[in-house]
Protein backbone atom coordinates (compact mmCIF):
# COMPACT_ATOMS: atom_id res chain seq x y z
CA UNK A 1 0.00 0.00 0.00
CA UNK A 2 1.15 3.64 -0.54
CA UNK A 3 0.76 5.87 2.18
CA UNK A 4 -0.34 9.38 0.83
CA UNK A 5 1.07 12.35 3.33
CA UNK A 6 -0.10 15.46 3.44
CA UNK A 7 0.91 18.77 5.41
CA UNK A 8 -1.74 21.19 6.80
CA UNK A 9 -2.24 24.26 8.62
CA UNK A 10 -2.87 22.86 12.30
CA UNK A 11 -5.17 26.10 12.78
CA UNK A 12 -7.27 26.40 9.34
CA UNK A 13 -6.40 23.14 7.83
CA UNK A 14 -7.28 22.96 4.21
CA UNK A 15 -11.22 21.48 3.85
CA UNK A 16 -10.47 19.75 0.43
CA UNK A 17 -7.91 17.32 1.86
CA UNK A 18 -9.89 16.91 5.35
CA UNK A 19 -12.60 15.69 2.92
CA UNK A 20 -10.13 13.63 0.96
CA UNK A 21 -9.37 11.96 4.74
CA UNK A 22 -13.08 11.65 5.07
CA UNK A 23 -13.73 9.93 2.20
CA UNK A 24 -11.11 7.49 2.88
CA UNK A 25 -12.75 7.02 6.44
CA UNK A 26 -16.11 6.20 5.40
CA UNK A 27 -15.13 3.51 2.87
CA UNK A 28 -13.29 1.78 5.05
CA UNK A 29 -9.85 2.97 4.73
CA UNK A 30 -7.57 4.73 7.52
CA UNK A 31 -6.27 7.78 8.42
CA UNK A 32 -3.20 8.85 10.90
CA UNK A 33 -3.87 12.78 11.81
CA UNK A 34 -2.55 14.58 14.76
CA UNK A 35 -4.88 15.48 17.94
CA UNK A 36 -3.76 17.82 21.04
CA UNK A 37 -2.40 14.43 22.38
CA UNK A 38 -0.78 12.33 20.67
CA UNK A 39 -1.18 11.59 16.69
CA UNK A 40 -4.20 9.15 16.13
CA UNK A 41 -4.84 6.57 13.72
CA UNK A 42 -8.49 6.81 12.03
CA UNK A 43 -11.02 4.28 11.19
CA UNK A 44 -14.97 4.21 11.25
CA UNK A 45 -15.27 3.65 14.49
CA UNK A 46 -18.87 2.09 13.72
CA UNK A 47 -17.63 -0.22 11.18
CA UNK A 48 -16.00 -3.64 12.12
CA UNK A 49 -13.91 -3.84 8.94
CA UNK A 50 -12.13 -0.58 9.82
CA UNK A 51 -11.63 -1.82 13.72
CA UNK A 52 -9.94 -4.98 12.63
CA UNK A 53 -7.87 -2.83 10.06
CA UNK A 54 -6.88 -0.72 13.07
CA UNK A 55 -5.45 -3.61 14.93
CA UNK A 56 -4.10 -5.02 12.04
CA UNK A 57 -1.64 -2.50 11.23
CA UNK A 58 -0.95 -2.05 14.84
CA UNK A 59 -0.41 -5.19 15.27
CA UNK A 60 -2.22 -4.50 18.38
CA UNK A 61 -4.68 -7.17 20.50
CA UNK A 62 -7.92 -6.79 19.90
CA UNK A 63 -8.96 -7.24 23.58
CA UNK A 64 -7.48 -3.81 23.73
CA UNK A 65 -10.64 -1.80 23.41
CA UNK A 66 -10.11 1.39 21.44
CA UNK A 67 -11.01 5.35 21.73
CA UNK A 68 -14.40 6.64 19.41
CA UNK A 69 -13.69 10.23 18.70
CA UNK A 70 -16.72 12.52 18.11
CA UNK A 71 -17.08 16.03 17.26
CA UNK A 72 -20.19 17.35 19.39
CA UNK A 73 -21.38 15.94 22.35
CA UNK A 74 -25.06 15.69 20.85
CA UNK A 75 -23.23 12.65 18.61
CA UNK A 76 -22.62 10.74 21.70
CA UNK A 77 -25.83 10.03 22.62
CA UNK A 78 -26.25 7.03 19.43
CA UNK A 79 -23.37 5.55 20.71
CA UNK A 80 -24.37 5.37 24.25
CA UNK A 81 -26.80 3.63 26.62
CA UNK A 82 -26.82 6.80 28.90
CA UNK A 83 -24.27 9.30 30.63
CA UNK A 84 -24.27 10.17 34.40
CA UNK A 85 -24.73 13.40 35.68
CA UNK A 86 -21.66 13.65 36.68
CA UNK A 87 -20.04 12.50 33.41
CA UNK A 88 -21.88 15.83 32.01
CA UNK A 89 -20.22 17.69 34.40
CA UNK A 90 -17.20 16.60 33.37
CA UNK A 91 -18.12 17.41 29.51
CA UNK A 92 -18.98 21.13 29.97
CA UNK A 93 -15.59 21.32 32.11
CA UNK A 94 -13.09 19.66 29.89
CA UNK A 95 -14.62 18.68 26.20
CA UNK A 96 -13.24 18.94 23.91
CA UNK A 97 -10.18 18.54 25.36
CA UNK A 98 -7.74 15.58 26.47
CA UNK A 99 -10.18 13.46 28.48
CA UNK A 100 -12.23 10.14 28.00
CA UNK A 101 -14.81 8.57 29.16
CA UNK A 102 -16.00 5.24 28.98
CA UNK A 103 -20.24 4.47 29.15
CA UNK A 104 -22.15 1.16 28.44
CA UNK A 105 -22.12 1.14 24.58
CA UNK A 106 -25.29 1.36 22.21
CA UNK A 107 -26.24 -1.77 20.44
CA UNK A 108 -24.59 0.19 17.25
CA UNK A 109 -21.19 0.21 17.86
CA UNK A 110 -19.42 -3.12 16.89
CA UNK A 111 -17.90 -4.97 19.54
CA UNK A 112 -14.33 -4.95 17.44
CA UNK A 113 -14.27 -1.84 18.25
CA UNK A 114 -14.78 -2.18 22.43
CA UNK A 115 -12.67 -4.88 22.34
CA UNK A 116 -15.18 -7.56 22.57
CA UNK A 117 -16.87 -5.28 25.88
CA UNK A 118 -20.16 -3.84 26.62
CA UNK A 119 -18.54 -0.83 27.05
CA UNK A 120 -17.52 2.02 25.08
CA UNK A 121 -14.47 4.83 25.30
CA UNK A 122 -15.40 8.51 23.93
CA UNK A 123 -13.22 11.40 23.47
CA UNK A 124 -13.96 14.94 21.70
CA UNK A 125 -10.34 16.10 20.61
CA UNK A 126 -9.84 19.55 21.02
CA UNK A 127 -7.35 19.84 17.78
CA UNK A 128 -8.71 21.88 14.86
CA UNK A 129 -7.60 18.75 12.28
CA UNK A 130 -8.69 16.36 14.23
CA UNK A 131 -12.51 18.08 14.67
CA UNK A 132 -12.35 18.39 11.02
CA UNK A 133 -11.39 15.30 10.06
CA UNK A 134 -14.04 13.55 12.84
CA UNK A 135 -17.06 15.58 10.98
CA UNK A 136 -15.71 14.70 7.20
CA UNK A 137 -15.33 10.75 8.08
CA UNK A 138 -18.75 10.36 9.87
CA UNK A 139 -18.52 11.64 12.93
CA UNK A 140 -17.40 8.28 14.92
CA UNK A 141 -13.52 7.79 14.46
CA UNK A 142 -12.24 5.04 16.17
CA UNK A 143 -8.45 6.30 16.86
CA UNK A 144 -5.67 4.65 18.95
CA UNK A 145 -1.99 6.36 19.02
CA UNK A 146 -1.11 5.95 15.06
CA UNK A 147 2.03 3.81 16.19
CA UNK A 148 3.38 -0.29 16.38
CA UNK A 149 1.59 -1.64 18.94
CA UNK A 150 4.10 -1.45 22.31
CA UNK A 151 6.30 1.62 20.69
CA UNK A 152 6.28 5.10 22.10
CA UNK A 153 3.16 6.80 21.23
CA UNK A 154 3.70 9.32 18.07
CA UNK A 155 4.15 13.22 18.64
CA UNK A 156 4.96 13.92 15.02
CA UNK A 157 3.86 12.92 11.56
CA UNK A 158 7.76 11.16 11.23
CA UNK A 159 6.57 8.92 14.47
CA UNK A 160 3.52 7.42 12.31
CA UNK A 161 5.81 6.85 8.98
CA UNK A 162 8.66 5.03 10.89
CA UNK A 163 5.48 2.72 12.20
CA UNK A 164 2.95 2.49 9.91
CA UNK A 165 4.59 3.40 5.93
CA UNK A 166 3.02 1.22 3.99
CA UNK A 167 0.31 -0.29 6.50
CA UNK A 168 -2.09 2.79 5.88
CA UNK A 169 -3.96 4.85 3.45
CA UNK A 170 -3.14 8.37 4.59
CA UNK A 171 -1.01 10.61 6.89
CA UNK A 172 -2.24 13.98 7.86
CA UNK A 173 0.75 16.01 9.24
CA UNK A 174 -0.02 18.79 11.58
CA UNK A 175 3.45 19.69 12.93
CA UNK A 176 4.00 18.37 16.66
CA UNK A 177 1.42 17.97 19.11
CA UNK A 178 0.74 19.96 22.40
CA UNK A 179 0.52 17.56 25.06
CA UNK A 180 2.49 14.90 24.08
CA UNK A 181 0.48 12.36 26.39
CA UNK A 182 -2.76 10.53 25.74
CA UNK A 183 -6.36 11.31 27.49
CA UNK A 184 -7.31 10.96 30.83
CA UNK A 185 -9.45 7.83 30.71
CA UNK A 186 -12.52 8.04 33.82
CA UNK A 187 -14.81 4.94 33.85
CA UNK A 188 -18.12 6.09 34.36
CA UNK A 189 -19.52 2.02 34.15
CA UNK A 190 -19.26 1.54 38.26
CA UNK A 191 -20.72 2.85 40.84
CA UNK A 192 -17.56 5.76 41.78
CA UNK A 193 -16.43 6.86 38.83
CA UNK A 194 -12.55 5.35 38.07
CA UNK A 195 -9.36 7.10 36.42
CA UNK A 196 -8.23 4.16 34.11
CA UNK A 197 -5.64 6.31 32.66
CA UNK A 198 -3.59 9.45 34.14
CA UNK A 199 -3.34 12.10 31.81
CA UNK A 200 -3.23 16.15 31.43
CA UNK A 201 -6.54 16.41 33.35
CA UNK A 202 -5.24 15.08 36.51
CA UNK A 203 -7.40 13.84 39.95
CA UNK A 204 -7.88 16.53 41.89
CA UNK A 205 -8.63 18.56 38.48
CA UNK A 206 -11.82 15.92 38.14
CA UNK A 207 -12.56 15.75 42.18
CA UNK A 208 -13.19 19.57 42.23
CA UNK A 209 -16.11 19.05 39.67
CA UNK A 210 -17.57 15.55 40.49
CA UNK A 211 -16.64 14.64 43.80
CA UNK A 212 -14.79 11.62 45.08
CA UNK A 213 -12.59 9.95 41.88
CA UNK A 214 -10.65 6.43 42.59
CA UNK A 215 -7.63 5.50 41.17
CA UNK A 216 -7.67 1.76 39.32
CA UNK A 217 -5.10 -0.60 41.31
CA UNK A 218 -3.77 -1.57 37.47
CA UNK A 219 -2.21 1.07 37.25
CA UNK A 220 -0.01 -0.10 39.41
CA UNK A 221 0.11 -3.27 38.47
CA UNK A 222 -1.01 -5.69 35.54
CA UNK A 223 -2.83 -8.54 35.18
CA UNK A 224 -2.17 -10.94 31.81
CA UNK A 225 -6.02 -12.69 33.07
CA UNK A 226 -7.78 -9.35 33.15
CA UNK A 227 -9.38 -8.31 29.80
CA UNK A 228 -8.49 -4.70 30.19
CA UNK A 229 -11.12 -1.83 30.49
CA UNK A 230 -9.19 1.14 28.73
CA UNK A 231 -6.29 1.36 25.96
CA UNK A 232 -3.01 0.72 27.63
CA UNK A 233 -4.40 -1.03 30.88
CA UNK A 234 -2.78 -4.66 30.00
CA UNK A 235 -0.01 -4.93 27.65
CA UNK A 236 3.11 -3.51 28.11
CA UNK A 237 3.52 0.13 26.20
CA UNK A 238 5.77 3.26 24.76
CA UNK A 239 8.46 0.80 24.73
CA UNK A 240 11.85 1.58 23.52
CA UNK A 241 14.12 -1.18 22.10
CA UNK A 242 16.81 -1.37 25.14
CA UNK A 243 15.84 -2.35 28.54
CA UNK A 244 14.46 0.81 30.43
CA UNK A 245 14.99 1.24 34.46
CA UNK A 246 13.28 4.09 36.51
CA UNK A 247 15.80 5.34 39.38
CA UNK A 248 13.71 6.94 42.16
CA UNK A 249 15.66 8.75 45.08
CA UNK A 250 17.28 11.94 45.82
CA UNK A 251 19.03 13.62 42.81
CA UNK A 252 22.49 13.07 44.18
CA UNK A 253 21.63 9.44 45.01
CA UNK A 254 20.31 9.24 41.21
CA UNK A 255 23.30 10.52 39.53
CA UNK A 256 25.61 8.84 41.62
CA UNK A 257 23.71 5.20 41.18
CA UNK A 258 23.13 6.06 37.15
CA UNK A 259 26.38 6.61 36.88
CA UNK A 260 27.88 3.71 38.21
CA UNK A 261 25.67 1.66 35.99
CA UNK A 262 26.92 2.79 33.23
CA UNK A 263 30.15 2.85 34.11
CA UNK A 264 29.60 -1.08 34.56
CA UNK A 265 27.63 -1.08 30.97
CA UNK A 266 30.62 0.33 29.06
CA UNK A 267 32.49 -2.40 30.48
CA UNK A 268 30.39 -4.78 29.18
CA UNK A 269 30.55 -3.40 25.95
CA UNK A 270 27.53 -1.95 26.44
CA UNK A 271 25.75 1.49 24.96
CA UNK A 272 24.14 2.97 27.84
CA UNK A 273 21.49 5.86 27.89
CA UNK A 274 20.05 8.19 30.57
CA UNK A 275 16.62 10.26 30.43
CA UNK A 276 17.55 13.23 32.72
CA UNK A 277 15.73 16.56 33.76
CA UNK A 278 17.59 19.91 32.61
CA UNK A 279 18.76 19.91 36.04
CA UNK A 280 21.41 17.21 36.20
CA UNK A 281 21.66 16.32 32.03
CA UNK A 282 25.42 17.48 32.56
CA UNK A 283 25.98 15.22 35.84
CA UNK A 284 26.00 12.09 34.00
CA UNK A 285 28.93 10.23 32.26
CA UNK A 286 29.76 8.19 29.32
CA UNK A 287 26.29 7.38 27.98
CA UNK A 288 24.15 9.27 25.46
CA UNK A 289 22.26 11.83 27.50
CA UNK A 290 19.31 13.52 26.62
CA UNK A 291 17.54 15.96 29.04
CA UNK A 292 13.99 15.66 28.97
CA UNK A 293 12.82 19.29 30.18
CA UNK A 294 12.83 21.28 33.31
CA UNK A 295 11.41 19.76 36.31
CA UNK A 296 9.54 22.93 36.57
CA UNK A 297 8.32 22.69 33.25
CA UNK A 298 5.82 19.58 33.95
CA UNK A 299 4.00 19.89 29.83
CA UNK A 300 7.54 20.41 28.65
CA UNK A 301 8.48 16.75 30.29
CA UNK A 302 5.46 15.07 29.17
CA UNK A 303 5.68 16.95 25.73
CA UNK A 304 9.44 15.37 24.86
CA UNK A 305 8.82 11.97 26.90
CA UNK A 306 7.86 9.57 23.69
CA UNK A 307 10.24 11.78 21.41
CA UNK A 308 12.82 10.93 23.52
CA UNK A 309 12.11 7.26 24.05
CA UNK A 310 12.07 6.85 19.77
CA UNK A 311 15.73 8.81 19.79
CA UNK A 312 17.03 6.12 21.70
CA UNK A 313 16.13 3.91 19.34
CA UNK A 314 17.86 5.79 16.96
CA UNK A 315 21.39 5.77 19.06
CA UNK A 316 21.08 1.80 18.98
CA UNK A 317 21.49 1.88 23.02
CA UNK A 318 21.97 -1.24 24.51
CA UNK A 319 20.61 -0.20 28.47
CA UNK A 320 18.67 3.14 29.81
CA UNK A 321 18.09 4.75 32.47
CA UNK A 322 15.81 7.98 33.72
CA UNK A 323 15.45 9.40 36.39
CA UNK A 324 11.62 9.40 38.24
CA UNK A 325 9.58 12.46 37.64
CA UNK A 326 6.91 12.68 40.37
CA UNK A 327 5.98 15.93 39.41
CA UNK A 328 2.50 17.85 41.26
CA UNK A 329 0.42 17.92 38.40
CA UNK A 330 0.93 15.71 35.58
CA UNK A 331 3.49 13.19 37.44
CA UNK A 332 1.15 10.41 37.55
CA UNK A 333 0.84 10.68 33.90
CA UNK A 334 4.49 10.81 33.05
CA UNK A 335 5.20 7.58 35.68
CA UNK A 336 2.51 5.82 34.36
CA UNK A 337 4.12 5.96 30.76
CA UNK A 338 7.90 5.65 32.06
CA UNK A 339 6.82 2.51 34.20
CA UNK A 340 5.30 0.99 31.41
CA UNK A 341 7.66 1.54 28.94
CA UNK A 342 10.32 0.10 31.64
CA UNK A 343 7.97 -2.83 31.96
CA UNK A 344 7.97 -1.75 35.80
CA UNK A 345 11.38 -2.11 36.21
CA UNK A 346 12.30 0.44 39.07
CA UNK A 347 14.96 0.96 41.45
CA UNK A 348 14.09 2.73 44.62
CA UNK A 349 17.21 4.62 46.51
CA UNK A 350 17.20 4.87 50.03
CA UNK A 351 18.16 7.70 52.09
Amino acid sequence: MNTKVVTVDKEKPDLLLMREAGEILKKGGLVAFPTETVYGLGGDGLNAGSSRKIYAAKGRPSDNPLIIHIADFESLEKIVRCVPEKAKLLAAKFWPGPLTMIFSKSSIVPYETTGGLESVAVRMPSHPVAKAIIREGGGYIAAPSANTSGRPSPTRAEHVQEDLAGKIDMIVDGGAVGIGIESTIVDFTEEVPVILRPGYINQAMIQEVIGPVRMDKGLLITDEKVQPKAPGMKYRHYAPRAQLTIVEGSSSQVVKYINAQCEKALREGKKPGVIASDETVSSYRGAVVKGIGARADEEEIARNLFAVLREFDEEDTDILFSEAFDTPKMGQAIMNRLLKAAGYHMISLDE
